[in-house]
């Protein structure tokens, strides 16, 4: 697993702060009811703080990858920097959880690269033109992320076997 997009020289202002963390609320209750935001699929991804060592929600959109896997785009609208959650699964990639459907998921997170980021980016600007806009702003590539469920893991007890 390989997550080794650095950071970009240009793009949008990454946002952050409490104005943040308030929306982040509101959308992550919003998913919890519907499975939906901004008009995507969509999840909550919990992952563990690099520095802090602390668990992160944060709600991201989704698109079907092969074989039951979720792609998940690390785009920040367009930033020059990755999210803060793309270096969180960097630094404990073995302690990633998503929450979709009314299940809570231990995955195997992946950065994408080459053919099979190609493949991906292709489908997912199909479904999504905002996201080819983002990377227009930027001049990182968005890191794709490919969720799959950790086959350790016992959904129903929402703890590794």
């Amino acid at each position: 697993m390989s997550f080794d997009t650095p950071t970009g020289t240009r793009g949008t202002r990454q946002p952050a702060g409490r104005l943040l963390r308030w929306m982040n609320t509101l959308i992550a209750r919003k998913i919890r009811k519907s499975g939906k935001a901004m008009g995507f699929n969509a999840l909550i991804l919990t992952t563990i703080g690099r520095k802090s060592g602390a668990e992160r929600t944060t709600p991201v959109g989704w698109f079907p990858g092969p074989d039951g896997s979720r792609l998940i785009v690390a785009s920040a609208a367009g930033a020059a920097g990755n999210p803060a959650w793309y270096y969180n699964i960097a630094a404990h990639p073995d302690q990633v959880r998503i929450e979709v459907d009314g299940r809570t998921i231990a995955v195997v997170a992946e950065q994408l690269h080459g053919a099979e980021r190609a493949a991906a980016w292709k489908q997912i600007t199909a479904a999504s033109p905002r996201f080819a806009a983002y990377q227009d702003k930027t001049d990182r590539e968005l890191p794709i992320i490919r969720l799959t469920p950790r086959p350790d893991y016992d959904s129903s007890q929402d703890t590794p076997r």
